[in-house]
């Protein structure tokens, strides 16, 4: 992981992609157990990003293979990890980009999305294993209930969060 790390931040140094964070299942292994998945999510911004302008991949796409690193489907194999790079594409996923914590991983720093944007995405996303996640975020409480509330609020998630917690936690 320390190597697929440092050339994520050597493409955001190199000016390749803007901000990052890690998401999805290996974001979560950072407060949670490890699972099972096949790569590691890196949502990102275009550097010096409109809003009107959609993410290219092409500039990522041709960094990497120029540094050796192999395309497999929609995944970007970066020393031993397949990597999916996604837009941070609505307001939710922009501020857990901003709001993204930092841990050293091996000696390298990385971004990895709060805890509660984690849970707040994957009860956005509602699929099955998401909602398993978001259980384990709660069951371990690893996340701030009150911070988890202000986000789910303040990006319209309030019916699902309530709707979760009928069918799953019976409250």
């Amino acid at each position: 992981m320390k190597e697929t790390l440092a050339i994520i931040n050597r493409m955001q140094a190199d000016g390749v992609i803007g901000s990052y964070a890690i998401g999805g299942a290996v974001g979560a292994t950072f407060y949670l157990e490890p699972v099972a998945t096949l790569g590691v999510d890196v949502f990102v911004t275009s550097p010096g990003e409109s809003r009107s302008s959609p993410l290219s991949l092409a500039p990522i796409y041709s960094y990497l293979t120029g540094r050796g690193c192999k395309v497999k489907g929609e995944f970007v194999v970066i020393g031993e990890w397949p990597v999916q790079f996604l837009a941070a594409g609505d307001e939710l996923e922009r501020e857990a980009l901003a709001e993204a914590v930092e841990f050293d991983v091996e000696g390298v720093w990385t971004r990895v999305m709060s805890a509660e944007h984690l849970a707040a995405i994957a009860l956005k996303a509602g699929r099955p294993k998401d909602f398993t996640r978001v259980l384990q975020f709660l069951e371990l409480e690893t996340v701030d209930r009150d911070k988890l509330n202000r986000i789910l609020s303040k990006h319209g998630l309030s019916d699902k969060w309530d709707k979760f917690r009928q069918g799953y936690l019976h409250e």
